[in-house]
């Protein structure tokens, strides 16, 4: 079986990249380094987040919406107003 040289970095060689990291940008800089990746990540989402919606909204608009069916509603007898309806109206008019 064939081993590849370059693979993910197991335990101890996180802690010498780290260790190289903290070497080359400092300890003070760090966390605004830490920030601006936090802050570039969140915009990239946001974006690819926007793309997709972009795409769902034109692919709503390409087809047409498809009415429901009508419904036919059974005939209504008319009804006698009750006799408080007629004393209302007596009052009223």
């Amino acid at each position: 079986m064939l081993y590849p040289l370059i693979g993910m970095p197991q335990g101890a060689e996180w802690l010498v990249i780290l260790a190289i990291v903290v070497l080359v940008f400092g300890a003070a800089k760090l966390p605004d380094l830490a920030r601006g990746t936090g802050q570039a990540l969140r915009i990239f989402k946001a974006e690819t987040k926007g793309l997709r919606d972009d795409d769902d909204d034109v692919k709503d608009t390409t087809t047409p919406p498809v009415a429901p069916p009508p419904v036919e509603l059974p005939p209504t007898s008319p009804e006698q107003p009750q006799a408080e309806d007629r004393q209302a109206d007596k009052n009223n008019g």
